[in-house]
């Protein structure tokens, strides 16, 4: 029979990988709630007009790589493919607008795109993003770039860099758009096939290729900077005011655009030299338009997503070791009698709050030893038989390799006294 394997771009997480996510995970979750934010769980499918209407129907993700089905009554479902739209969807729902405290929300969990499988960029792949409504003023931008900043750095991923740049309005890149498709319509031989079809569709996407050709033809190119409004520019710089004054380095890049349409005014993404050409860590922007857009009041917002992938790929080992919790104790019983109170005991101790394990198919001390070593065991309780007929067990401190009688009636209180002690 043929073995039935996963889907190309689609990664198990397998046990001896979660507790590098789960670190991830838990250090987004601390920084967003240092930073006020709440969590919320929208669904993993929308209907598809969210996405095209959203994202843009001209943007690659639409075109491309969005996995959209047919449900049972003939609805176009679609499963997500970013987190931003489904967000804005419940906000406007449940009419969170109505609340008068700030709505500032994190989420996290899987998205879907239909793209080429490479290193930290799967066709299902993980975001922890965080979008915050309501606030028009530039400290609310400069807010979420510093949360997304300070949980990096935190998780000490390397080489790391700030890009920020000014979309400007609706209006101000309408102004642009003829001047760079002229442009580009003169360099139209040098693009690469992507960018020759995103001339038509969403000229600024050209900006952002990182084929070397293209970037090199676009070079030249004019700049969005001039043709912005002096709101724009005055709002960009009261941002750049308040990375400096709580000192988050930072550089502008003026190629930096975003491949959704609904973006404005401050963009802004993490790159990092450790990722080859595709080198975002997390990116984002304000998108005052998209509540309206879907519905709703006209709300200011701004957000950011990151990709736990491309963060795994990242972290050094290391940065981890002191968090994630190891087992504590192994309990190595064995012999009739010693089997039986061992598998007592592992209970006691997992009630108690101290990680605990064992391996019924090991039937000697040697065996057991064995895979508490594997098992990275803090401590091993030997329990046999002539150990359980006196009420005590052995305790082998796994590091010193030091052992000593521990009386079984005071077995919580002494493991919990040591591991305080240590």
């Amino acid at each position: 029979m043929d073995i039935i394997k996963g889907i190309r771009g689609v990664k198990d997480i397998l046990p001896e990988e979660t507790s590098r996510w789960r670190f991830i995970e838990e250090t987004a979750r601390r920084w967003a709630t240092l930073y006020g934010f709440h969590e919320i769980r929208v669904p993993i499918f929308e209907v598809t007009t969210l996405f095209a209407r959203s994202i843009g129907a001209s943007t690659d993700i639409v075109e491309k790589e969005m996995y959209t089905f047919q449900d049972r009554d003939g609805t176009s479902l679609t499963l997500r493919p970013e987190g931003t739209a489904g967000t804005v969807r419940a906000y406007i729902e449940h009419n969170r607008a109505a609340d008068p405290v700030p709505q500032k929300y994190f989420y996290s969990g899987p998205m879907f795109r239909h793209e080429r499988p490479q290193a930290g960029r799967l066709r299902q792949f993980n975001q922890f993003g965080v979008e915050f409504f309501g606030t028009a003023d530039p400290r609310a931008d400069v807010e979420v770039m510093a949360l997304l900043w300070r949980m990096l750095s935190d998780l000490k991923l390397p080489a790391l860099t700030l890009e920020v740049n000014n979309l400007g309005s609706g209006p101000d890149r309408e102004i642009y758009r003829p001047l760079l498709v002229t442009y580009l319509r003169q360099i139209h031989e040098e693009l690469c096939g992507n960018c020759r079809r995103r001339l038509e569709t969403n000229p600024l996407r050209v900006l952002d290729c990182k084929v070397a050709t293209c970037r090199s033809a676009t070079e030249a190119a004019p700049r969005l900077a001039d043709s912005l409004s002096e709101d724009a520019r005055s709002y960009f710089t009261a941002v750049l005011t308040g990375l400096d004054a709580i000192g988050i380095p930072y550089h502008v890049n003026h190629r930096l655009v975003r491949g959704l349409d609904y973006y404005c005014l401050t963009t802004f993404e993490v790159t990092s030299t450790h990722l080859g050409a595709q080198n975002a860590v997390g990116a984002g922007g304000r998108y005052d338009g998209l509540v309206h857009m879907l519905g709703g009041p006209s709300t200011p917002a701004v957000g950011f997503a990151v990709g736990l992938e491309r963060m795994a790929l990242m972290l050094d080992q290391q940065a981890m070791t002191s968090t994630i919790q190891s087992l504590t104790v192994y309990v190595a019983g064995f012999g009739p009698c010693g089997s039986t109170s061992g598998f007592s005991v592992l209970d006691q101790l997992r009630v108690a709050g101290i990680s605990a394990a064992s391996d019924y198919r090991s039937s000697s001390l040697k065996s057991h030893l064995r895979q508490a070593d594997r098992l990275k065991a803090r401590f091993t309780l030997i329990l046999g038989d002539d150990e359980v007929e006196k009420g005590i067990g052995l305790l082998r401190d796994m590091n010193t390799k030091d052992q000593h009688d521990i009386d079984l009636t005071h077995l919580i209180p002494r493991i919990s006294s040591l591991l305080q002690a240590s």
